[in-house]
Protein backbone atom coordinates (compact mmCIF):
# COMPACT_ATOMS: atom_id res chain seq x y z
CA UNK A 1 0.00 0.00 0.00
CA UNK A 2 1.54 3.21 -1.04
CA UNK A 3 0.57 6.88 0.72
CA UNK A 4 1.18 10.47 -0.09
CA UNK A 5 1.00 12.98 2.35
CA UNK A 6 -2.38 15.47 1.91
CA UNK A 7 -3.23 18.60 4.19
CA UNK A 8 -5.69 16.25 6.26
CA UNK A 9 -3.09 13.76 6.77
CA UNK A 10 -1.99 10.39 4.67
CA UNK A 11 -3.79 9.42 1.97
CA UNK A 12 -3.66 5.91 0.06
CA UNK A 13 -2.69 6.73 -3.71
CA UNK A 14 -5.79 4.27 -4.66
CA UNK A 15 -7.93 6.78 -3.00
CA UNK A 16 -6.69 9.92 -5.28
CA UNK A 17 -9.13 9.65 -7.94
CA UNK A 18 -9.50 12.21 -10.63
CA UNK A 19 -6.33 14.36 -10.10
CA UNK A 20 -5.40 18.14 -11.20
CA UNK A 21 -1.74 17.92 -10.96
CA UNK A 22 -0.82 21.64 -10.71
CA UNK A 23 -2.82 24.21 -9.18
CA UNK A 24 -3.57 27.24 -6.21
CA UNK A 25 -5.33 27.85 -3.78
CA UNK A 26 -4.15 31.58 -3.04
CA UNK A 27 -0.98 33.11 -4.17
CA UNK A 28 0.84 35.88 -3.00
CA UNK A 29 3.79 37.01 -1.59
CA UNK A 30 6.04 35.40 1.81
CA UNK A 31 4.28 36.32 4.57
CA UNK A 32 1.77 38.80 3.33
CA UNK A 33 -1.22 37.09 5.10
CA UNK A 34 0.09 37.70 8.54
CA UNK A 35 2.05 41.29 8.02
CA UNK A 36 -0.45 42.86 6.18
CA UNK A 37 -3.47 41.23 6.39
CA UNK A 38 -5.45 43.75 5.10
CA UNK A 39 -3.68 43.20 1.85
CA UNK A 40 -5.38 39.90 1.52
CA UNK A 41 -8.64 38.82 1.77
CA UNK A 42 -8.13 35.40 3.46
CA UNK A 43 -11.28 34.56 5.03
CA UNK A 44 -12.78 35.57 1.30
CA UNK A 45 -9.83 33.44 0.02
CA UNK A 46 -11.74 30.68 2.37
CA UNK A 47 -15.41 30.93 1.68
CA UNK A 48 -14.82 30.97 -2.26
CA UNK A 49 -12.09 28.24 -2.41
CA UNK A 50 -14.41 25.85 -0.19
CA UNK A 51 -17.09 27.38 -2.66
CA UNK A 52 -15.25 26.72 -5.74
CA UNK A 53 -13.58 23.06 -4.92
CA UNK A 54 -17.08 21.98 -3.54
CA UNK A 55 -17.99 22.56 -7.39
CA UNK A 56 -15.14 21.04 -8.66
CA UNK A 57 -16.05 18.09 -6.73
CA UNK A 58 -19.46 18.15 -7.51
CA UNK A 59 -18.41 17.19 -11.45
CA UNK A 60 -15.97 14.53 -10.24
CA UNK A 61 -12.44 16.34 -9.27
CA UNK A 62 -11.22 14.31 -6.31
CA UNK A 63 -7.68 15.58 -5.72
CA UNK A 64 -5.43 18.44 -6.37
CA UNK A 65 -1.49 19.37 -5.92
CA UNK A 66 -1.28 22.69 -4.22
CA UNK A 67 2.33 23.85 -5.58
CA UNK A 68 2.27 27.10 -3.52
CA UNK A 69 5.80 27.21 -1.85
CA UNK A 70 6.58 29.56 1.17
CA UNK A 71 7.62 32.80 -1.34
CA UNK A 72 4.36 32.38 -2.94
CA UNK A 73 2.38 32.84 -0.14
CA UNK A 74 1.96 29.34 1.30
CA UNK A 75 -0.68 29.67 3.82
CA UNK A 76 -0.66 25.73 4.96
CA UNK A 77 -4.18 26.46 7.84
CA UNK A 78 -6.12 27.66 4.88
CA UNK A 79 -5.32 24.62 3.06
CA UNK A 80 -6.51 22.51 5.49
CA UNK A 81 -9.62 24.71 5.99
CA UNK A 82 -10.49 24.62 2.51
CA UNK A 83 -9.78 20.73 2.15
CA UNK A 84 -12.02 19.83 5.03
CA UNK A 85 -14.54 22.43 4.08
CA UNK A 86 -14.77 21.11 -0.22
CA UNK A 87 -14.14 17.21 0.19
CA UNK A 88 -11.69 18.36 -2.75
CA UNK A 89 -8.41 16.18 -1.19
CA UNK A 90 -5.30 18.82 -1.34
CA UNK A 91 -1.47 17.99 -1.96
CA UNK A 92 0.53 20.64 -0.56
CA UNK A 93 4.31 21.52 -1.39
CA UNK A 94 7.62 22.15 0.02
CA UNK A 95 10.10 23.89 -1.78
CA UNK A 96 10.90 26.93 -3.51
CA UNK A 97 9.55 29.23 -6.30
CA UNK A 98 10.96 32.06 -7.98
CA UNK A 99 11.28 34.54 -5.18
CA UNK A 100 14.32 32.87 -4.01
CA UNK A 101 14.80 33.97 -0.49
CA UNK A 102 18.04 35.97 -0.50
CA UNK A 103 19.61 33.82 2.40
CA UNK A 104 19.72 31.33 0.04
CA UNK A 105 21.52 32.63 -2.68
CA UNK A 106 24.87 31.18 -1.56
CA UNK A 107 24.40 28.35 0.48
CA UNK A 108 25.48 25.18 0.19
CA UNK A 109 22.11 22.85 -1.28
CA UNK A 110 22.72 20.86 1.91
CA UNK A 111 21.02 23.22 4.15
CA UNK A 112 17.93 24.41 1.97
CA UNK A 113 17.32 20.45 1.42
CA UNK A 114 17.66 19.85 5.17
CA UNK A 115 14.61 22.38 4.92
CA UNK A 116 12.56 20.55 3.03
CA UNK A 117 12.88 17.30 4.16
CA UNK A 118 12.09 18.47 7.48
CA UNK A 119 8.78 19.75 5.93
CA UNK A 120 8.03 16.25 4.97
CA UNK A 121 8.80 14.36 7.42
CA UNK A 122 8.13 16.53 10.74
CA UNK A 123 5.63 18.83 9.38
CA UNK A 124 5.24 22.32 8.29
CA UNK A 125 5.51 25.51 10.70
CA UNK A 126 5.00 23.52 13.46
CA UNK A 127 1.01 22.20 11.86
CA UNK A 128 2.11 18.75 11.93
CA UNK A 129 0.52 19.04 7.89
CA UNK A 130 3.57 17.27 6.17
CA UNK A 131 4.29 18.51 2.19
CA UNK A 132 3.85 15.57 -0.25
CA UNK A 133 5.37 17.12 -3.20
CA UNK A 134 8.65 19.34 -3.98
CA UNK A 135 8.20 22.10 -6.26
CA UNK A 136 10.96 24.20 -7.63
CA UNK A 137 10.77 27.07 -10.41
CA UNK A 138 12.43 28.18 -13.77
CA UNK A 139 11.22 30.50 -15.89
CA UNK A 140 12.30 33.25 -18.79
CA UNK A 141 16.30 32.81 -19.04
CA UNK A 142 16.59 29.79 -17.96
CA UNK A 143 18.24 28.47 -14.64
CA UNK A 144 19.91 31.19 -12.81
CA UNK A 145 22.88 30.19 -10.55
CA UNK A 146 20.48 30.93 -7.33
CA UNK A 147 18.25 28.74 -9.32
CA UNK A 148 20.83 25.86 -9.47
CA UNK A 149 21.21 26.08 -5.36
CA UNK A 150 17.27 25.43 -5.08
CA UNK A 151 17.64 22.45 -7.60
CA UNK A 152 19.93 20.95 -6.06
CA UNK A 153 18.34 21.28 -2.68
CA UNK A 154 15.09 19.71 -4.28
CA UNK A 155 17.18 16.88 -5.74
CA UNK A 156 18.39 15.93 -2.42
CA UNK A 157 15.47 16.28 -0.26
CA UNK A 158 13.84 14.10 -2.61
CA UNK A 159 16.43 11.27 -2.90
CA UNK A 160 16.30 11.65 0.86
CA UNK A 161 12.46 10.94 1.16
CA UNK A 162 11.30 9.80 -1.99
CA UNK A 163 8.93 12.47 -2.21
CA UNK A 164 8.38 13.89 -5.66
CA UNK A 165 9.58 17.02 -7.90
CA UNK A 166 7.35 19.18 -9.52
CA UNK A 167 8.72 21.92 -11.45
CA UNK A 168 7.40 25.33 -13.11
CA UNK A 169 9.36 25.66 -16.11
CA UNK A 170 8.85 28.37 -19.49
CA UNK A 171 8.95 25.87 -21.97
CA UNK A 172 9.42 28.08 -25.03
CA UNK A 173 13.17 28.19 -23.94
CA UNK A 174 13.48 24.36 -23.32
CA UNK A 175 14.14 24.95 -20.04
CA UNK A 176 12.69 21.84 -18.80
CA UNK A 177 15.70 20.18 -20.23
CA UNK A 178 17.97 22.48 -18.04
CA UNK A 179 16.51 21.24 -14.94
CA UNK A 180 16.47 17.60 -16.14
CA UNK A 181 20.63 18.23 -16.56
CA UNK A 182 20.82 19.28 -13.15
CA UNK A 183 18.45 16.53 -11.71
CA UNK A 184 20.75 13.88 -13.73
CA UNK A 185 23.88 15.35 -11.83
CA UNK A 186 22.04 14.73 -8.97
CA UNK A 187 21.30 11.49 -9.58
CA UNK A 188 17.61 12.07 -9.24
CA UNK A 189 15.25 8.86 -10.43
CA UNK A 190 13.68 10.92 -13.30
CA UNK A 191 10.37 8.74 -13.20
CA UNK A 192 10.13 11.23 -9.78
CA UNK A 193 10.01 14.43 -11.64
CA UNK A 194 7.17 16.27 -13.26
CA UNK A 195 8.07 18.96 -15.56
CA UNK A 196 5.67 21.54 -15.47
CA UNK A 197 3.96 24.05 -18.00
CA UNK A 198 5.09 21.92 -20.52
CA UNK A 199 1.83 22.98 -23.00
CA UNK A 200 3.34 26.14 -23.46
CA UNK A 201 4.88 25.28 -26.38
CA UNK A 202 3.39 23.14 -29.66
CA UNK A 203 6.79 22.01 -29.66
CA UNK A 204 6.94 18.13 -29.79
CA UNK A 205 9.93 17.50 -30.21
CA UNK A 206 11.49 19.07 -26.80
CA UNK A 207 8.54 17.73 -25.18
CA UNK A 208 9.14 14.36 -26.46
CA UNK A 209 12.74 14.00 -25.89
CA UNK A 210 11.76 15.25 -21.87
CA UNK A 211 9.31 11.96 -22.22
CA UNK A 212 12.14 9.80 -23.34
CA UNK A 213 14.16 10.52 -20.76
CA UNK A 214 11.52 9.20 -17.90
CA UNK A 215 10.09 12.17 -16.61
CA UNK A 216 6.51 12.72 -16.23
CA UNK A 217 5.10 16.01 -18.14
CA UNK A 218 2.42 18.74 -17.09
CA UNK A 219 0.63 19.71 -19.26
CA UNK A 220 -0.94 22.14 -16.76
CA UNK A 221 -1.81 25.57 -17.82
CA UNK A 222 -5.18 25.22 -19.44
CA UNK A 223 -7.01 27.21 -21.00
CA UNK A 224 -3.72 29.32 -21.15
CA UNK A 225 -3.36 32.55 -23.29
CA UNK A 226 -2.20 34.70 -20.37
CA UNK A 227 -2.27 38.54 -20.97
CA UNK A 228 1.65 38.34 -20.00
CA UNK A 229 2.26 35.77 -22.57
CA UNK A 230 -0.03 36.44 -26.33
CA UNK A 231 2.12 34.21 -27.35
CA UNK A 232 1.62 31.04 -26.05
CA UNK A 233 -1.10 28.91 -27.66
CA UNK A 234 -4.52 29.21 -27.14
CA UNK A 235 -6.41 25.91 -25.25
CA UNK A 236 -7.23 24.32 -29.05
CA UNK A 237 -3.59 24.38 -30.02
CA UNK A 238 -3.09 22.70 -26.23
CA UNK A 239 -5.56 20.30 -26.68
CA UNK A 240 -3.78 18.98 -30.20
CA UNK A 241 -0.46 19.17 -28.63
CA UNK A 242 -1.84 16.54 -25.79
CA UNK A 243 -3.06 14.38 -28.42
CA UNK A 244 0.33 14.16 -30.53
CA UNK A 245 1.80 13.19 -27.61
CA UNK A 246 -0.45 10.06 -26.85
CA UNK A 247 -0.36 9.25 -30.32
CA UNK A 248 3.32 9.08 -30.11
CA UNK A 249 2.58 6.52 -27.15
CA UNK A 250 3.15 8.70 -24.16
CA UNK A 251 -0.39 8.40 -22.20
CA UNK A 252 1.03 7.05 -19.50
CA UNK A 253 3.36 9.74 -18.94
CA UNK A 254 1.00 12.97 -19.22
CA UNK A 255 -0.70 14.64 -16.37
CA UNK A 256 -3.16 18.15 -16.77
CA UNK A 257 -4.28 21.00 -14.81
CA UNK A 258 -4.75 24.62 -14.76
CA UNK A 259 -2.55 26.49 -12.42
CA UNK A 260 -5.48 27.98 -11.32
CA UNK A 261 -5.90 29.62 -7.65
CA UNK A 262 -9.08 31.59 -6.04
CA UNK A 263 -9.38 35.05 -8.04
CA UNK A 264 -10.36 36.87 -5.06
CA UNK A 265 -6.79 36.40 -3.84
CA UNK A 266 -5.70 38.85 -6.55
CA UNK A 267 -5.61 42.75 -4.65
CA UNK A 268 -6.23 44.19 -8.21
CA UNK A 269 -10.23 43.99 -8.89
CA UNK A 270 -9.21 44.33 -13.03
CA UNK A 271 -6.93 41.35 -12.53
CA UNK A 272 -9.69 39.34 -11.06
CA UNK A 273 -12.16 40.08 -13.53
CA UNK A 274 -9.40 39.53 -16.47
CA UNK A 275 -9.32 36.40 -14.78
CA UNK A 276 -12.73 35.26 -14.69
CA UNK A 277 -13.53 36.50 -18.29
CA UNK A 278 -10.23 34.45 -19.49
CA UNK A 279 -11.13 31.19 -17.69
CA UNK A 280 -15.30 31.30 -16.29
CA UNK A 281 -14.92 27.31 -15.83
CA UNK A 282 -11.88 27.84 -13.21
CA UNK A 283 -10.75 24.71 -11.95
CA UNK A 284 -13.41 22.89 -14.36
CA UNK A 285 -11.98 23.89 -17.49
CA UNK A 286 -10.11 20.63 -18.43
CA UNK A 287 -13.46 18.66 -17.28
CA UNK A 288 -15.61 21.09 -19.33
CA UNK A 289 -13.82 21.67 -22.24
CA UNK A 290 -10.86 19.57 -22.62
CA UNK A 291 -11.84 16.62 -21.88
CA UNK A 292 -14.80 16.51 -24.73
CA UNK A 293 -12.78 17.69 -26.50
CA UNK A 294 -10.01 14.91 -26.41
CA UNK A 295 -13.33 12.74 -27.02
CA UNK A 296 -14.40 14.44 -30.37
CA UNK A 297 -10.75 13.92 -31.43
CA UNK A 298 -10.93 10.18 -31.28
CA UNK A 299 -9.41 9.58 -27.30
CA UNK A 300 -11.47 6.61 -25.52
CA UNK A 301 -12.75 7.17 -21.96
CA UNK A 302 -10.19 5.20 -21.06
CA UNK A 303 -7.30 7.01 -22.32
CA UNK A 304 -8.91 10.22 -20.19
CA UNK A 305 -9.08 8.27 -17.15
CA UNK A 306 -5.75 6.87 -17.50
CA UNK A 307 -4.20 10.34 -17.46
CA UNK A 308 -6.57 12.15 -15.12
CA UNK A 309 -7.03 8.72 -12.16
CA UNK A 310 -4.26 6.23 -13.25
CA UNK A 311 -1.60 8.94 -14.03
CA UNK A 312 -1.44 10.74 -10.77
CA UNK A 313 -1.62 7.65 -8.81
CA UNK A 314 1.56 6.18 -10.50
CA UNK A 315 3.22 9.23 -9.85
CA UNK A 316 2.89 9.45 -6.53
CA UNK A 317 3.73 5.53 -6.36
CA UNK A 318 7.22 6.15 -8.02
CA UNK A 319 5.63 3.99 -11.29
Amino acid sequence: MATVNSVLGSLDTKDLGFTLSHEHVMVGSAGIQYVYPEFIQRDRVIQDGIRDLKEAYGEGVRTIVDVTTMDLGRDIRLLEEVSRGSGVQIICATGTWRDIPRVFWDVNPDRIAALYIREIEEGIEGTGIKAGIIKVANDKGGVSPQGEIILRAAARAQRATGVPISTHTWAPDRVGEEQVRIFEDEGVDLGRVYVGHSNDTTNTEYLIGLLKKGVWIGLDRFPGGRASDTDTPDWEDRVRTAVSLMDAGFVHRIMLGHDWAVPICRPSPEVREARRRANPDGYLFVTRKVLPRLLELGMTQETIDQIMVENPKRFFEGG
